[in-house]
């Protein structure tokens, strides 16, 4: 019987004697990733160089879709005017990227990559989604040390894991941009020099000499070159890889001799240690069940076997994607500045007004299921969206804190149905909701995959100090569109039919609540009454007769505060046909947010570029 120490001498014994034509090695892609020190290493915004590769990525969607950026993200930098295009095989690409140091384990260390969660879907593997969809930006080794709790043969339809996309990014004498490019069999360095417009020695004095097929390279550019699509052509073989240099000739004729005397080597190590491989591989499989039953178990009672730390470890790797981007603030920081989340900071539900450093935070205390939330946040950036400025994770209870900018006004709903003396004027409330109507537009259209709010009502609405609206609360957001789901959750009144009967998860719910939020802003009364009658049911009455008995209608149902105003009725009724208009029974006849904003920043012939789908002009009935 072999034994192991047996198995590791034989494995020495054949790699010390055919140390000088072992070659095999220098063939191979790098599995491990590339090391960096966190302390010294400053995060960046860098690109990938990425084809379109048919049948499933010949379009700028689907490609933002998979590195979870939006489509304009990709085209402007990629010389692209419109990102609707359908896109030729092997257009080159650049997609933009965030890169940074990550401590993974003792075995790896620390490497820098960009953490992109993939959800498996039917026939996907590990190793294919690296090499095909990533196009070898990232090494199934790599993607196995950062998810340690993955079995590869066991990962289910719909598990999101996170790929470590290599990267890199420069220092002060470098050039502005490291960008990763995957080195391909056709490749050598002077083409690769002179596809970018640099020299050969710039990138060997990143790279080094011993630039291997699939490796990741780092092409350093002050600016990124003008990129053109491959010239159209009626021959389906790939053109013929470039002559190599006479140097490279003579490489390749040791490698190959190499290779013969390698594969010869590796047929007796396979048959020697091929056994041990697969024992080891089951004992870890089973290891990896234990964790993961160990740390279900924890989650689902206070009582687990984890300690403390163990459990802070592994919810920070949760949200490790967040942690370049917020500040992560201490247990201590928030107690004192909520005097122990006393209810006197309490502002509504589970949100504390503190002080930190002198400046005022709305501080949301949640168990721990925030990943989502966080993992939305850090995509968005807009003014009519609320800011996350940092989260704090609490190991001893599960809890998490996100920590967002303090909205000085409170929220929409207050100032419609309090007793608060002064009124919202209609000039206010018209800016209001077009502030709204562009936060949504910019999740809708300018997230990928598209961000779906899911929870849009009053309460939901902040308004700052200049009266100007913030979109909050991602706690039920989803990301993706034309989803399913069987889980309803929402708020009664803003809910859209389709999703309360067959669960249908698509920006045209948002639509529906921001149409039921315009009634609320015209009438001041609540989205459902106190019989639970919901505000909208009863829309379609001002459709119905004459102009004069619309008008008169709508003027017994606004809010008596703005009856005291000067204002044209046409601007009230504008507001009520894009109201009806959202409010559709049929999500594909709703009108998409940039109709919205654009219908409610005129006063005048508002929807007269409005097709029937969108907002149709039949309904402007006061003119």
């Amino acid at each position: 019987m072999i034994t192991k120490p047996m198995y590791g001498f034989l494995l020495l014994f054949f790699l010390f004697t055919f140390n000088q034509n072992l070659c095999y090695a220098q063939v191979l892609p790098t599995t491990t990733g590339f090391t960096c020190n966190p302390s010294q290493f400053n995060s960046c915004q860098t690109y990938v160089y990425y084809r379109a590769r048919g049948p499933e990525f010949l379009d700028l969607a689907s490609i933002g879709d998979l590195f979870s950026v939006s489509r304009l993200m990709i085209a402007n930098p990629s010389n692209i005017s419109a990102p609707n295009t359908t896109l030729v095989n092997d257009q080159p690409l650049f997609v933009p990227i965030s890169c940074s140091c990550n401590t993974v384990n003792t075995t790896f260390g620390s490497i820098s990559y960009a953490g992109l969660n993939y959800t498996f879907k039917s026939g996907d593997t590990m190793y294919g989604v690296s090499t095909n969809k990533f196009q070898n930006l990232t090494t199934f080794q790599s993607v196995e040390a950062i998810n340690p709790t993955v079995v590869p043969e066991n990962i289910d339809i719909g598990e999101s894991i996170k790929f470590p996309i290599f990267c890199n990014c420069p220092n002060r004498t470098q050039p502005r941009y490291l960008v990763s490019y995957v080195f391909q069999p056709s490749d050598n360095i002077s083409s690769i020099a002179s596809r970018f417009r640099i020299t050969p020695q710039s990138i060997r004095a990143i790279n080094g000499n011993n630039s291997k097929i699939f490796d990741t390279l780092f092409i350093p550019l002050s600016r990124l070159p003008n990129l053109t699509p491959p010239a159209p052509s009626n021959n389906t073989q790939p053109p013929p890889p470039p002559p190599p240099s006479p140097v490279e000739q003579k490489d390749r004729k040791g490698q190959i001799i190499g290779l013969a005397i390698a594969l010869g080597i590796c047929g007796l190590l396979v048959i020697l240690v091929g056994g041990l491989f697969f024992r080891e591989k089951s004992k870890k499989s089973e290891k990896f069940s234990d964790v993961e039953r160990q740390k279900s178990l924890y989650v689902g009672s206070k009582k687990g076997s984890f300690s403390n730390k163990d459990v802070e470890v592994n919810l920070m790797a949760d949200v490790s994607d967040c942690l370049d981007k917020y500040k992560v603030y201490k247990m201590e920081q928030l107690w004192e500045a909520t005097d122990g989340f006393d209810e006197r900071c309490l502002i509504q539900g589970s949100v504390y007004k503190g002080t930190i450093d002198g400046e005022v935070f709305a501080i949301k205390k949640m168990k721990w299921n925030a990943r989502e939330e966080l993992k939305i946040l850090q995509k968005v950036n807009h003014g009519n969206l609320v800011k996350l400025e940092g989260f704090c994770i609490d190991p001893k209870e599960a809890n998490c804190y996100l920590v967002y900018e303090y909205v000085e006004n409170g929220s929409l709903h207050s100032w419609l149905h309090s007793e608060k003396t002064e009124k919202l004027s209609w000039k206010t409330r018209l800016r209001i909701a077009t502030d709204v109507a562009s936060g949504l537009l910019y999740i809708h259209e300018h997230t990928r995959p598209r961000v779906v709010h899911k929870d849009i009502k009053t309460s939901n609405i902040l308004l700052d100090s200049n009266m100007r609206a913030k979109v909050a609360n991602f706690g039920l957001a989803k990301s993706g569109c034309n989803a399913i789901t069987m889980h309803i959750v929402g708020t009664q009144g803003y809910i859209a039919p389709e999703y309360l009967a067959d669960g249908i998860v698509s920006s045209k719910m948002d639509v529906f609540s921001f149409g039921v939020v315009l009634l609320e802003l015209v009438s001041g009364k609540e989205a459902i009454d106190d019989e639970g009658k919901v505000l909208w049911a009863k829309i379609g009455e001002f459709s119905e007769g004459s102009e004069e008995r619309k008008v008169k209608k709508l003027q017994e149902w606004m809010d008596e505060s703005l009856l005291r105003e000067e204002f044209t009725m046409e601007s009230v009724m504008n507001v009520m046909s894009v109201a009806i208009s959202c409010l559709s029974k049929d999500p594909s006849r709703r009108p998409g947010m940039i109709e919205i904003v654009y219908a409610l920043s005129k006063s005048i012939d508002l929807f007269s570029d409005i097709s029937e789908e969108g907002l149709s002009p039949r309904q402007v009935t006061a003119r």
